[in-house]
């Protein structure tokens, strides 16, 4: 591996952060695809919570989401730019809000409109992988304390049955809940203080111009709030499985956590392993009664007996402000299969850099380690790369970019960055179509 800052070259020769890339191949019939949400692309997603909190003042979110990328009317063109890949998964959410704007009122229209997408997956050949549940809600779930609330897992899985009955039958994988451990990853990442006080200040606001006790979000949560919140969010999951099971049982079914690549500097492995336990292991144990475990890993962190190692001077770093790691996602897919012990599907993976010479070295060497994962027994079932567009990042607004295509921000045109061609070339490269060969079991790890 070459030394972290070296200047970049063009692809096919040495770069930053490549390793030897192997000749490896993948399971037959693994899918290949890129992952979106609805908020942060569809725009006026004016019934949610996270649109509400947007608006209040002070807010943590950096500005507002607006028109977004202006997916809800362009989902077409999008599509274009799935097939253009020459992909055979797209990953997306259903808006909840937008399906039950109102307490126990459905819109046909929004599931007019989200059946018109699965649809025009399967017509192009791509696989639908459904989030019921991407971090927002409804305006009037969050007024009656969001996942705090006693009902609130009964009030999800009634709108994920909704949901299923209307097009589950097309959709190959359904993801009931977006990283429900993210509140609690971020708590180890040492924010300021003030972003924590911004946090407390924005739901101080959103419950005063609610008229409520206590507006809560999905993804600005109180410290103190974290356990009941996770509480009613693990209950939400088995309830919504349930629901959707129950409707097309033969579905598969998890949901999708963030899980970074801890790892140990020295022989002190106790800070590592306290964050594994106090992060990861509820919501892994509990994915052990799922059919799959999705894995959303951006960044590998080290740590020693004091806590985390920071870079060391000169680290080439995302904008996350952790060194650049790209066999980070096979250490986040060992370990999470190693605990929960289900096949596992990479949800998302990317790199938040605005430099798109970074991504384009970070690719190949990602999924050659990835490769080598699935060589050394750990199922895994598919790969959707964060994300197919540059989009609204929560509460850092249209600063952090992801995006395999840039989006103008005043016409939404979406411009093609040389990254998404070196995904492409990957992809194309490495697949093996699931009718040249019979399917593979998985193969378990031993204990």
């Amino acid at each position: 591996m070459l030394g972290i800052g070296e200047e970049l070259v063009p692809l096919g020769r040495d770069v930053p952060f490549a390793g030897h890339v192997t000749d490896i191949t993948f399971p037959p019939g693994f899918l290949w695809g890129v992952a979106g949400s609805g908020h942060q692309t569809e725009g006026d997603n004016d019934n949610s919570d996270t649109w509400f909190a947007e608006r209040t003042t002070p807010s943590v979110f950096a500005e507002q989401s607006g028109k977004a990328c202006d997916s809800y009317h362009r989902w077409r063109e999008d599509l274009d730019l799935v097939t253009s890949l020459g992909l055979d998964a797209y990953r997306f959410s259903v808006e909840w809000a937008r399906v039950e704007p109102e307490e126990g009122v459905f819109s046909d229209e929004a599931l007019d409109h989200y059946e018109a997408i699965v649809d025009e997956c399967v017509a192009r050949g791509l696989v639908p992988i459904v989030t019921y549940n991407h971090f927002t809600a409804p305006h009037w779930f969050a007024k009656r304390g969001g996942w705090l609330d006693p009902d609130a897992p009964a009030l999800f899985a009634r709108y994920c049955d909704r949901v299923t009955a209307r097009f589950g039958d097309r959709i190959g994988y359904a993801v009931t809940l977006n990283e429900p451990d993210l509140p609690r990853v971020l708590s180890w990442l040492g924010l300021p203080d003030f972003v924590h006080d911004l946090e407390r200040a924005t739901l101080a606001a959103a419950s005063e111009a609610a008229g409520v006790p206590a507006y809560r979000l999905g993804n600005v949560v109180l410290p103190e709030e974290l356990d009941a919140m996770e509480d009613g969010l693990a209950a939400a999951h088995v309830v919504a499985k349930a629901a959707i099971k129950a409707r097309r049982p033969e579905l598969p079914v998890g949901l999708s956590l963030a899980l970074m690549d801890d790892v140990v500097v020295g022989d002190d492995a106790s800070v590592r392993d306290r964050k594994r336990a106090e992060v990861y292991r509820r919501w892994l144990e509990l994915a052990r009664e799922d059919d799959f475990l999705g894995v959303q890993n951006y960044e590998r962190v080290p740590y020693d007996g004091d806590g985390q190692v920071r870079p060391p001077e000169g680290a080439v770093l995302n904008q996350m402000g952790t060194e650049i790691e790209p066999e980070s996602l096979a250490g986040a897919v060992r370990y999470a299969h190693g605990v929960a012990g289900v096949p596992i599907f990479v949800t998302e993976h990317g790199l938040a850099s605005n430099d798109d010479t970074l991504r384009v070295a970070f690719i190949e060497p990602a999924l050659t380690a990835l490769g080598e994962a699935i060589a050394d027994g750990v199922p895994v079932l598919g790969y959707t790369h964060w994300t197919l567009l540059d989009n609204f990042e929560w509460i850092f607004g249209y600063a952090f970019h992801y995006g395999l295509h840039e989006v103008d921000r005043d016409t939404f045109e979406r411009r093609r960055k040389p990254s998404a061609d070196v995904y492409a070339a990957f992809v194309a490269a490495h697949r093996i179509p699931a009718d040249l060969a019979d399917p593979v079991e998985p193969v378990e790890e031993s204990a």
